[in-house]
Order: structure tokens, then sequence, then C-alpha cells
């Protein structure tokens, strides 16, 4: 398919954060963009303030009338179900419809394809490597799954030659992208209603690997079981960050890469799991040829992802972090973060679970996370792109956290109940839409 050929691009799921990015990149490069949502958010307020027409009814006559013709490409995504009728009457007439990860191949087959896979730390390690790339100079377009602080957008630079994509999963949808240069942060089970079990995701994940013929051009974790080069914290690896320190809330912290150490790297993002991100990051900028000292100085102004890790509130009295955690492993990566910067405080912990399968596939994963907090507050399943499931509610998943500081309350309770506790770290985690709700949760506790 031939893009400068399109003229229209009509989105249908436009507000998701993957789709939004396409979303304004068509924008920039002159297309026609309008769409369908669900419901509104601040992300859909944002594109209709950017001159997009979006409607929130699945209504054919709201489509707009120069949309009917020939030269419209349509890109779904795959939570909206196969019965919405826009879709329907797009494909009953022979529309060019694609999934969002199609249309991402196809954009990036004729550019330099950095893609960023991994259960966790896709979004973190593409924003930094982004911001890098932009800040080295790059003829980059970075599409982010988040909203970055440095640019305010989950769409970096406006670059036609070099593109950086995270690399989902979820459906195989990497699996359609020609990668460069590539990594992958982690291969945690997840998306099970999809793969069936742990093997089948490891097996996609070395698909996805095998597309990047030059293996000096992946980068894994050390440990993974992928072939690639090596990255590593107080570990040998080929790229390895070690007399790693605190300074003033940074990581400081030097790197050996197999051409030289660099010293004294500062970077702001709390936890562990970030200082990997931002080895991932830094690994594979220094392979494509951007300049030591730039690298250095990108990571030490990168102000971090808007619901990772994000600070709300930042007080000597109370502190109040936002963060997208929906798997357990991103939880316990989001405990130690906290437990490292706030080492002897009382954390208050609200989750929100996201999806029935995965609260089902690791319920008890999801129990023990949330149980080294010291006091939990749970809200009712996100059900996104899925029905009900028999049993599988917030209140089973209650039952199987041992602490017993743990309370099941509505949204309509949560405000009162965030009130009452005596924490002075409070955390609100999960991928549903609680991240709506935390400009009122902020407002409630200045």
């Amino acid at each position: 398919m031939n893009l400068n050929q399109i003229h229209n691009v009509y989105f249908i799921g436009i507000g998701g954060i993957g789709m939004s990015a396409l979303a304004r990149y068509f924008q920039n490069i002159g297309k026609n963009v309008s769409g369908y949502d669900k419901t509104p958010t601040m992300l859909t307020d944002e594109l209709i303030a950017g001159g997009m027409s979006i409607h929130f009814e699945d209504n054919i006559s709201l489509i707009p009338e120069e949309y009917y013709v020939e030269n419209t490409l349509v890109i779904i995504t795959p939570a909206v179900p196969i019965s919405h009728s826009e879709w329907n009457y797009f494909i009953e007439r022979d529309y060019v419809v694609k999934k969002r990860a199609e249309v991402l191949g196809i954009i990036t087959k004729d550019t330099f394809c950095f893609a960023v896979a991994g259960t966790h730390g896709k979004t973190t390690t593409s924003s930094i490597l982004g911001h890098i790339l932009y800040e080295c100079g790059a003829d980059v377009t970075a599409f982010i799954g988040g909203i970055v602080e440095n640019y305010q957008s989950n769409l970096i630079g406006n670059g036609k030659t070099v593109t950086v994509v995270e690399a989902d999963e979820f459906d195989r949808s990497f699996l359609h992208l020609f990668p460069n240069i590539a990594c992958v942060t982690s291969m945690d089970a997840d998306h099970l209603d999809i793969y069936g079990d742990a093997t089948a995701i490891e097996d996609s994940f070395r698909e996805f690997a095998d597309k990047v013929e030059d293996k000096t051009k992946i980068f894994v974790p050390k440990g993974l079981p992928l072939e690639g080069l090596t990255v590593g914290i107080n570990e040998e690896a080929t790229f390895k960050a070690f007399n790693v320190r605190i300074e003033n809330g940074y990581y400081v912290f030097d790197v050996q890469t197999p051409s030289e150490t660099i010293e004294n790297i500062r970077f702001g993002l709390p936890g562990r799991h970030n200082l990997m991100n931002a080895m991932m990051a830094l690994a594979m900028a220094k392979t494509f040829g951007s300049p030591t000292k730039t690298i250095a100085k990108a990571l030490a102004s990168f102000k971090g992802i808007q619901r990772r890790f994000s600070y709300q509130i930042k007080s000597d009295k109370l502190v109040y972090i936002d963060d997208y955690a929906h798997h357990p492993t991103e939880i316990n990566a989001v405990h130690q973060a906290v437990r490292e910067l706030y080492p002897n405080e009382k954390v208050l912990a609200i989750f929100q679970p996201h999806l029935f399968s995965r609260t089902k596939d690791f319920a008890d994963d999801f129990a023990k996370s949330l149980s080294q907090f010291d006091e939990i507050l749970l809200l009712d399943i996100y059900p996104a792109r899925e029905l009900p499931m028999d049993g599988i509610t917030s209140s089973w998943l209650l039952s199987k956290i041992k602490n017993t500081n743990k309370k099941l309350i509505s949204k309509t309770e949560l405000i009162s109940s965030i009130l009452e506790s005596k924490a002075k770290i409070i955390v609100t985690i999960g991928a549903g839409d609680i991240g709506e709700l935390v400009p009122k949760i902020k407002q409630a506790l200045i």
C-alpha cells in the first residue's frame, strides 16, 4: 500500500494511546484525520483541539462525508468488537482497513527502524531512545505508548528516515515490523488469552528477534534466553552499568561499552527497572553511532512519561505517585522504587486490575505483589475489550491478599478512603481508567 496515495485516514478507536500517536503522525504529514472512540478522554480532547473531528457514538451517519472516497485508509484497534457498525460498513465496501500494527509496519518498512519489544519497559525505553535520537539530531519520528513529559506528546520528532516504535507482543503485532536495531526488555508471561502459555509467548519473541539479521544489533538483558548483545547492571555484559549510586534523587552511574568507559551519567527516573530501560536505550543509540556526550546529556534531561512513576505531589509532608503498572512484575518494580526512595515511610497503594483474563491468570502473583504495600485499596476490574468471567472479581482477588490492611472500594468512595489514610506515600496503579481520576485525587490531596 502506498501511503502517498492516501488522503484521508479514519481511526476506529482514535483515543487509544498508540492510535492517537498514529493520528498525530498522519496529521503532521498532511493527511485529513478523523475518527470514533467509545468515550471522551483528555487525549481525545487534545486531538479535537488540534483540529481532528471525533465522535463518540457508533453511528455511520457521523462519519464525515469526505471520507466516503477510495483514497481513505481505515485503521482499527483490537479493542473494538467485530460487531462495530462503522468497522463493518468499511469492510463491506472494500475500503483499505488495517490494524494499527500493520500500519506501523508499512511506515517503518522504508525507514531505519528501532523496535523496542518486551512484556515490560517498552514505553519508557522507546521514550528515552526517541529523546536521545532527537537530541542527537537524528531525522526521527518516535511513536510512543505514553505522553512524554519533555514533549507533552506521544509523538517525538517529525523525521522521515528514522523511526522508533514499541514492538507490541499483543496479538503478535510486532511481527509486522521491520527492525534494523531492536531490544527485548523482558519475556514474562502475559496476554495468555492470546497465547495460551508462556512457551508460546517466548516462541513469538524469538520470531521477532529473528527479524533482526545482524545479532550485534539486538540487545537483551543478561540472562534472557535470546541471542544478542547483553545489557546489565553490576554484572558482566556487553553494555554494563556499574558504580551505581543515588545523588539528589538522580541515579549516577558509569557505563562500560565495547569501546569506552563513560563516567558519571545522570538519570532521573527512579527504580532499577528504569535504570535498565535507560541502559537499553543507551546501547541502541551508541550502536547507531550517536555521540557519547549528547547521549549522556539527553539521559540527564529526560523528564519521564505520564503515568510511569509520575509524581503528582512531592513535598516533605506528602508524596503522590501515579503509575500505569498492570502486571505483577510491574507492581513489584513500583514497590522497589518506592522503598528505595522512601525506605521508612508508610505506603498506600490504590490498584485497579486491568482485564478479567489477566486478573485470572496472575491472581496469586497480584496478591503477593500488592501485599508488600502497607495499605491497599482495590477498585473493580476494568474490562477494556473483555466481557465478565464467572467468579473473577476484585472481591475474589482481595481475598487472596495476605496483608490485612486492605479494602475493596468503588470509585465514588475512592477520595474519601484516601483521605482517611495516614500514609505519607500514595501510589495509584493500573492501566484502566484510573488515570482519568488522577486530577481529582491530586486536587483533593492538595
